[in-house]
């Protein structure tokens, strides 16, 4: 799998737009689209931080679901 496709699978793996998306990693729209058409593609770097983060978060979401101090 090349990099554009992990991100455009990690984008719909969590259910937001590519806006939302590129919003919440302070990414400008255009380029994410970009990203995903395979038109231009991110050092590998960048996908794997993008897929660490969002790891996090769900480890964070877990937690606190749990009722486990974060």
């Amino acid at each position: 799998m090349d990099v554009s496709e992990r991100i455009r699978e990690l984008r719909k793996n969590t259910g937001l737009s590519q806006s939302k998306f590129s919003a919440k990693f302070g990414i400008p729209v255009r380029t994410l689209q970009q990203w995903e058409q395979g038109a231009s593609a991110p050092p590998e770097y960048v996908a794997r931080m993008m897929a660490y983060i969002l790891q996090m978060e769900e480890m964070e979401d877990s937690r606190q679901d749990r009722g486990e101090p974060v």
